[in-house]
């Protein structure tokens, strides 16, 4: 859509219309990648599904999420760009009505997995539709605005999903789409222009089938491998073959083919490739850091989902400041340096948490979480802006949907990989510490230890083990947030292979 195609003053009303459309559908698809995990037990328990079972309510969204990611740069020109938003977005909504109702586990499972193909486009059309409608010059403070949607989404979905399941149902989890939707769905309807359609356009179903087999199997593998004990089962060993073939042919197929389902040309881009690295860093600490603090605060430090939710608040708040104030320094500070700064603040505050015990100040847990939202505020900006500065228009919604995908596949494996992390080493260190308590510990001897924790009686013995398993958690939380540390330092060597050019600052320029 053209930057300036009417007067002033209507120009600026539907940009802004627009703007408000495109970050609630954003905020719809972001918040559905985490706020249904606080209210799966409710789920399991309301349709008798076992805990195998109902977790594909979330490998189902993020499966079809994830395959349904890399056609849209091709969907969009070949139906273009207003059409796909409002199918996506009217099918989001009709899907999270159907969950929401749904009444057996096969239902809600189908109805998340179409709730995934239907979300998977709106993420990436809303960042390409706010780059294509702001001129160069608004372009940092506008995607600002934007980037509220996807980072905040993540971290307070937990937080409200909570609050619905524990004062309604799980079901208003889903309900609560519906008038999202509606007003997205008619904003866009009436101020979204269309742009040009490729009706000649020949879609790569090589690409497709070999990419999606690659995603599929990654997903099912990360999910699944804890519960089948990784190598040791024939069907994750399955999983892993599959994924390796898939993205193997698929790089194959890309470098040959005439038409690729994802044009080359974009890794060319230095700028747009370091940024897909770094979006995978920032995704796997968005997420993986809120799926640790939860059960910790919860099952360690014994406060309830009501005090959890308070305390994971503070997270968000920090990130919409810093994504507010990276928008307004977007056109006078080099954005590279407030991703230094942003980096740097994370690291400080993961190494921080390497000291915590579960009976940390909630003063200081909350200063804590305030400057590590912060500091992801500061560094999701910047980075939407440089990764898309040079990046020709016509590559813009490829981009914009490979750089979601990466997002979520981050997202997804900093998760993954900091679970595994979290139930290896609390073995570990369960075994470790276990060596030291026996009979014959003179702590143990006498006095209230002796009471509560005599390891010669059968109540002693499952108090002792207890003890034992929650100071084992306690240390692997510690590896966790020190392997979530090194992540955040991977991502500063990037900051020396981006450009930023005199106008970078202000994005790519403006589509005419």
């Amino acid at each position: 859509m053209p930057a300036t195609t009417a007067s002033a003053p209507s120009a600026a009303t539907a940009r802004a219309v627009i703007m408000a459309c495109v970050m609630v559908a954003t905020l719809m698809q972001t918040l559905d990648t985490t706020i249904v995990n606080v209210a799966l037990p409710y789920i399991q328990g309301s349709l008798a599904a076992s805990p195998d079972q109902i977790t594909w309510t979330l490998t189902s969204y993020i499966v079809a999420a994830a395959i349904m990611t890399p056609p849209i740069g091709w969907l969009t020109n070949r139906f273009g760009r207003k059409n796909v938003f409002l199918v996506s977005l009217a099918g989001f909504t009709i899907c999270s009505m159907l969950c929401g109702a749904s009444q057996g586990l096969t239902e809600i499972v189908v109805f998340r997995a179409l709730q995934g193909v239907f979300g998977a486009s709106l993420v990436p059309l809303s960042q390409s539709t706010v780059l294509d409608i702001y001129p160069p010059e608004q372009r940092g403070e506008a995607i600002s605005y934007w980037v509220m949607g996807v980072v905040v989404g993540p971290i307070l979905g937990p937080t409200l999903g909570g609050y619905i399941t524990e004062l309604y149902s799980w079901r208003f989890v889903f309900y609560i789409n519906l008038p999202l939707g509606i007003l997205a769905f008619i904003g866009l309807w009436f101020f979204l222009q269309d742009g040009e359609h490729r009706r000649g356009l020949r879609f790569d179903w090589i690409g497709f089938g070999v990419l999606g087999l690659a995603l599929a199997s990654l997903q099912l593998f990360l999910d699944r491998g804890q519960l089948k004990d990784w190598f040791g089962s024939t069907e994750i060993i399955v999983y892993a073959v599959l994924c390796g073939l898939g993205f193997y042919l698929f790089v194959v197929h890309l470098f040959t083919a005439r038409s690729p389902l994802i044009p080359p040309r974009l890794f060319r881009d230095v700028n747009f490739a370091s940024g897909l690295a770094m979006i995978f860093a920032v995704g796997m600490l968005i997420l993986a850091t809120a799926a640790l603090l939860a059960p910790y605060l919860q099952i360690l430090a014994g406060r309830s989902v009501i005090d959890t939710g308070l305390l994971l608040a503070p997270r968000g708040a920090g990130t919409m400041a810093g994504v507010l104030l990276a928008g307004r320094l977007s056109n006078r500070v080099d954005p590279r340096m407030m991703m230094l700064v942003g980096i740097l603040l994370i690291a400080a505050t993961l190494w921080q948490m390497t000291t915590w015990t579960p009976d940390i100040d909630a003063r200081q847990f909350a200063l804590n979480s305030i400057i590590q939202g912060f500091g992801l505020g500061i560094v999701f900006t910047p980075l939407q802006v440089v990764a898309f500065a040079t990046l020709p228009a016509e590559l813009r919604t490829d981009g914009t949907a490979l750089f979601s995908l990466l997002r979520n596949i981050g997202l997804a494996i900093g998760v993954s990989v900091t679970s595994v992390v979290l139930i290896q080493e609390t073995q570990i260190e369960h075994a470790q510490i276990g060596e030291h308590v026996n009979a014959f510990n003179r702590s143990l001897q006498s006095g209230g230890a002796y009471l509560f924790l005599n390891p010669t009686s059968a109540p002693g013995i499952a108090a002792l083990n207890a003890e034992v398993t929650r100071q084992a958690a306690i240390i692997a939380y510690v590896d966790d947030f020190k392997l979530l540390f090194i992540v955040s330092l991977l991502m500063l060597p990037l900051l020396a292979l981006m450009r930023v050019s005199k106008n970078a600052a202000a994005g790519p320029p403006a589509v005419d």
